[in-house]
């Protein structure tokens, strides 16, 4: 365990920039693709697969001081996706707003109301821990909302439709 501020404080900053470095290389492959340089995209895919490498080895670095209990775990995300949908999202949206930016306001709306079922998410996971249920998870994927059991016809959120949802397992 990392006991140095200074490295500890490194060590989470180089997480957080390869996890970024991991999404914005598998969006540069998704371009590539489109473009029809199949032979960037992979390298795009290779170094982001590595960069996931470094983040997960990080990751593992910080150990207990970021990764709890289940329980704990459940409670830190509950309380995570609470304060980004209360305090973060609302002022995103008024900025957005006042600067008529009107589909960055409706990305961070949609992004709010999904941020709050997340948190529903995490409540009813810690009682179905406990009770040792277990159900299957859907993920829009326009928008990031998360339905329970089944996807449902239509997102509530974005209004996607039932295909544009992927089960996760």
């Amino acid at each position: 365990m990392i006991v140095g501020n200074k490295t500890k404080s490194n060590v989470y900053q180089a997480f957080v920039g390869e996890a970024k470095a991991y999404h914005r290389l598998l969006a540069f492959a998704r371009k590539a693709d489109k473009e029809g340089y199949e032979q960037v995209a992979k390298l795009f895919r290779a170094v982001a697969a590595a960069e996931g490498v470094h983040a997960e080895r990080h990751l593992r670095l910080m150990g207990e001081a970021l990764v709890k209990s289940t329980e704990e775990n459940l409670q830190f995300s509950f309380e995570s996706e609470t304060t980004v949908n209360q305090v973060y999202y609302p002022r995103f949206i008024s900025e957005a707003e006042e600067e008529e930016e009107r589909a960055a306001a409706l990305t961070f709306s949609q992004a709010r109301d999904v941020e709050e079922e997340h948190a529903a998410l995490y409540k009813r996971a810690l009682s179905a821990m406990l009770r040792d249920e277990s159900h299957d998870y859907y993920v829009c994927q326009v928008c990031g909302y998360v339905a329970e059991r089944g996807a449902p016809d239509r997102c509530p959120v974005c209004g996607a439709k039932r295909e544009q949802f992927r089960l996760v397992k």
